[in-house]
């Protein structure tokens, strides 16, 4: 994982940057990694692999929505915030087949005290963006696990 130092970044972030990484039951079922982490911004990796895929041999849907849910909860993280999602807007652009790496990368637009907006972009090994997101997240506090 690259961690981009930055001061905004308090050291209990710091430190529970692999609690999120390593401890996330849906990113270990779906294999994907935190590859990169800095204030306000995390990028996640995943291969899409058989089990992921549906009938027609492409990710499944929920794929690139735990992808960009995930990468602007983590994004939210960054600011030192613990949240859950109130809303999500996707727009799925291009499918995903079977052996295609895929990154998400998600990013805080808004920081604010009781709510965060973020966006996503879950994008693929050519560089096609194939699916935007764009989030509201329900602050609950600080980050203190």
């Amino acid at each position: 994982m690259e961690f981009k130092d930055d001061e905004r970044i308090v050291d209990s972030v710091r430190n529970k940057i692999g609690f999120f990484k390593d401890k996330n039951p849906m990113l270990e079922t779906m294999g994907v990694e935190v590859t990169s982490f800095t204030f306000g911004e995390v990028r996640l990796d995943a291969e899409v692999t058989h089990n992921l895929t549906n009938i027609y041999g492409i990710a499944h849907g929920g794929l690139a929505m735990v992808l960009a849910d995930t990468a602007m909860g983590g994004a939210c993280l960054g600011c030192n915030k613990r949240v859950v999602t109130l809303s999500m807007n996707m727009n799925y652009l291009k499918a995903l087949p079977e052996g295609t790496h895929v990154y998400a990368v998600g990013k805080v637009v808004h920081n604010g005290q009781h709510t965060m907006v973020c966006e996503a972009d879950v994008i693929d090994e050519f560089g096609d963006v194939c699916l935007k997101a764009q989030g509201t997240f329900y602050v609950l506090k600080e980050y203190t696990y």
